[in-house]
């Protein structure tokens, strides 16, 4: 149609159409008379009821569309019958059409308020489902509603999530588009750009669309059009170099047999109705003669076109005349084109619908399983809309009903445009959806789909690459969400799918891989007996342990010897043996952490040390007490003797003893799983419990060591030959030293290390007291024999002449105890 200025001063033109007829809509009309004449002819439905009709043509035009509206309802202006006087309401009693939904949205507002039912084979825009505005549609083609919902389903199988979209600038397309666009969000399918047009529309607006195709960057284009717009497009872009896209249809122009010659849209995919079969229908298509024609103006135009004459006598001197040589079975045309009977079965399916509608009011089934109609009958529009809703019947193996909506069953096929063996381009059916199946099993592929530039690899339409597992989507700014960076998962964090929008923490006892795509469990540590730092660790242990048993066994062999009773043999050997233990206990806290080993680790240190400290501080005041005492015969040493010295060991020991025993008994010391000090590993340990008990028991070793180095400290400046209290006083030092240190570095050490750092201070203490106080005995005793006398040990010089009086005087035998063999 074109458009006319109106002035509004005088009557407008009558309306007429513009252009060629459309032959592939002519076959639709074509099989509406088919059906009608196949049901009157029919002994089973509307047996002895003829049923007439009227052909129109809108012209695909909202204008003409109205007029034909006005006079469907008036009963007038046919423009061919059946040549029969059909009895009755000059208002027809149903409609069949339209093809275009804004044609049909137009007469239904004038035929939908006087109940005319209107039942259409190719108007599939989804408003139409609306029964408060349309309550007289049905329709035997799917609602838009449903294709949309394919199309997007399509796009996202094929993993295509940046694609462009194109429609018509009409209810099919807006809405149809619409619909698409919503189900294409729910998928996570981004549009670069949706662009609308109609075949009215300035030559520009056309060129601006194709342009925009052209320079985008989405592969995928999804054409939502009327064919006649898309026919418009496909000229536009065929008018200059375009890359390759893959166009992706609706149902209405992906089946027509005239936009094969576009060959730009090789590859192209879309849904269509299920192709079918009418038996008979081919023939009376072709049953075609002149004079069968003549008798139709819709007819005569056809034939005057696709044969290029003109039926009886022509008009101008060089026009030629049809003579009756034509053949119709010769034409190639979508006319006579029966190999795709897809939209032509729906409008067959349309006029059995309403004919078994009239036949359930009309006609009753009797006893002997004969059918009586009454002929007389005057059928009215409203009781045909309302036997519409409960038609259900099956026509040559097609299933036809409406459900509230007026809509059927959505079923389509998945037709491929493919280059066939003659070299033409042909429709292939490569799959099948079904809407009524659940979601993930709608779609069915049956055969290998030939793409764009003749290829069998599927297209990649994307804005982004995929983001593999590992890693997570992060929006680029200002652009659509399929457009992101790849960011690698956090720390701690994983994502095990392509394109995961976020990462997942992994669980306490778990980390993620290197590739980050999966949660593995953390290694657990703790410091092993067959790690190089536990080796090591043991062999100083066991070798402590080793030196201090054998300093006991040559003690033992020299017990006679003037050193070893010098010095005071009995705490000697208590000496070396809490030494051993403190050695020993130090492999209490090698190996993995229970319940046992964590409350004997810290129990078994505290107590053997004390016991060890216990027996240097009686030395210490063996030493203090006996040059202490200025005046010979003074009796203090008898205060101090074996028994007081071995109550001063056992009373020490005990307090710890006791310390112990109430940390254990009310807050003990248990096995944990450090999951904080490393993110990566689990730490074994041992919790302390009670942190003041703890804390206690370090204390009072503490207070031990420094009373000693005190109680030492003031022993310093005896004679030379007497000075195992500067000795005392100089291991005393180291050990205070060692283990005041020993508290930051316990602290702050992570892991492991913090067994390893308390093993250290135990095992270093312990190695210098046995070096101090029994390593230069040992030498004597061992490597200078001669030094090992009574009179080595009672040689004087002036400055040591009191002393010695002293010790003398008081004739105890321990008095020697105090002194220490220098070796010169």
């Amino acid at each position: 149609m074109h458009t006319m200025d109106h002035s509004y001063t005088s009557m407008p033109e009558p309306l007429q159409c513009t252009g060629s007829l459309d032959s592939r809509e002519l076959r639709f009309s074509r099989a509406m008379v088919f059906a009608v004449e196949e049901i009157n002819n029919s002994s089973d439905l509307l047996p002895g009821v003829t049923l007439g009709y009227q052909v129109h043509d809108s012209c695909s035009s909202v204008p003409m569309a109205v007029k034909v509206a006005f006079q469907l309802a008036n009963g007038m202006d046919p423009m061919f019958d059946t040549g029969e006087q059909c009895s009755g309401s000059a208002t027809v009693t149903a409609i069949v059409g339209e093809s275009g939904s804004s044609p049909t949205i137009s007469m239904l507002r004038i035929i939908g308020p006087l109940g005319i039912p209107q039942v259409s084979h190719f108007s599939t825009c989804a408003c139409l489902s609306d029964k408060k505005q349309y309550p007289t549609f049905f329709r035997t083609i799917p609602s838009d509603q449903f294709q949309a919902a394919a199309l997007a389903h399509l796009v996202r199988h094929f993993g295509w999530t940046w694609i462009g979209a194109v429609r018509s600038d009409s209810d099919y397309g807006n809405n149809g588009m619409a619909a698409f666009l919503q189900a294409a969000q729910e998928e996570g399918i981004c549009v670069e750009y949706s662009e609308a047009f109609y075949r009215t529309n300035p030559l520009s607006r056309v060129q601006w669309v194709a342009d925009v195709i052209r320079s985008s960057t989405a592969r995928v284009v999804v054409a939502f059009t009327a064919i006649g717009d898309m026919r418009i497009l496909l000229r536009e872009m065929d008018r200059l170099p375009s890359p390759p896209r893959q166009w992706i249809g609706s149902e209405t122009w992906v089946t027509d047999p005239d936009m094969l010659r576009f060959g730009l849209c090789a590859g192209a995919i879309g849904f269509a109705i299920q192709r079918s079969v009418i038996p008979g229908l081919r023939d009376f298509l072709m049953d075609l003669s002149p004079q069968k024609v003549s008798n139709s103006p819709l007819l005569t135009e056809f034939w005057e076109g696709a044969f290029g004459c003109r039926l009886g006598k022509g008009v101008g001197v060089e026009e030629k005349v049809c003579d009756g040589s034509e053949d119709i079975q010769q034409l190639q045309v979508p006319y006579t084109d029966t190999s795709q009977l897809r939209v032509t079965n729906m409008v067959y399916k349309a006029v059995y619908a309403i004919a078994h509608a009239i036949h359930s009011i009309v006609c009753e089934e009797r006893e002997n399983s004969t059918v009586n109609c009454d002929k007389s009958l005057n059928v009215k529009p409203t009781q045909v809309l309302e036997r519409l809703r409960r038609v259900n019947f099956s026509r040559n193996g097609y299933q036809v009903s409406f459900d509230a909506n007026g809509d059927p069953v959505a079923t389509y096929e998945l037709v491929n445009w493919q280059i066939g063996e003659s070299g033409k381009m042909e429709f292939v059916t490569v799959g099948r959806y079904d809407a009524s199946l659940p979601l993930d099993q709608r779609l069915d592929m049956e055969r290998e789909i030939t793409w764009v530039k003749n290829s069998t690899q599927v297209p990649v339409s994307v804005c982004s690459e995929s983001c593999p597992p590992g890693t997570r989507k992060a929006i680029q700014k200002g652009k659509p969400v399929c457009c992101y960076d790849c960011i690698q998962c956090a720390e701690g964090e994983i994502s095990n799918n392509t394109d995961s929008s976020d990462c997942l923490i992994c669980p306490e006892e778990y980390w993620p891989n290197a590739e980050r795509d999966r949660c593995i469990l953390k290694p657990v540590e703790f410091l092993s007996f067959h790690e190089v730092l536990g080796i090591i660790l043991t062999a100083c242990s066991v070798g402590g342990a080793c030196l201090a048993i054998a300093t006991a066994t040559v003690f033992y062999r020299h017990r006679t010897s003037a050193i070893v009773r010098a010095n005071n043999s009995e705490l000697s050997f208590l000496l070396l043996f809490s030494l051993t233990l403190c050695f020993l206990c130090s492999l209490t806290f090698i190996g993995r952490p229970s319940e046992w080993s964590c409350m004997l680790r810290h129990t078994a240190f505290g107590i053997t040390f004390v016991l060890c400290i216990s027996c240097v501080l009686g030395k210490t005041i063996v030493v203090l007490m006996a040059f202490r005492a200025t005046l010979p015969g003074s009796n203090a040493m008898k205060w101090f003797g074996l028994p007081q010295q071995r109550l001063t060991v056992v009373f020490f020991t005990f307090v710890q003893a006791l310390i112990c025993t109430l940390w254990l008994a009310l807050s003990p010391p248990f096995p944990i799983k450090n999951l904080t000090t490393y993110k990566e590993k689990i730490i074994l340990e041992c919790d302390v419990g009670s942190a003041i008990g703890f804390w206690a028991v370090l204390g009072y070793i503490g207070l031990l060591s420094l009373l000693c180095f005190v109680l030492a400290f003031l022993a310093r400046k005896l004679p030379d030959n007497f000075n195992e209290a500067k000795f005392i006083t100089f291991s005393m030092l180291i050990f205070c030293a060692v283990w005041i240190t020993f508290i930051p570095a316990y602290v702050s050490s992570p892991g492991k290390f913090t067994v390893a750092v308390e093993i250290f201070a135990i095992i270093t203490s312990s190695f210098w007291l046995f070096f101090v106080l029994f390593v230069p005995k040992c030498f004597i005793i061992l490597f200078r024999p001669e030094k090992n006398t009574k009179k080595h040990l009672m040689e004087k010089t002036s400055n040591d002449v009191h002393y010695y009086e002293i010790l003398r005087g008081t004739n105890i035998v321990t008095f020697s105890y105090m002194v220490y063999y220098t070796v010169r």
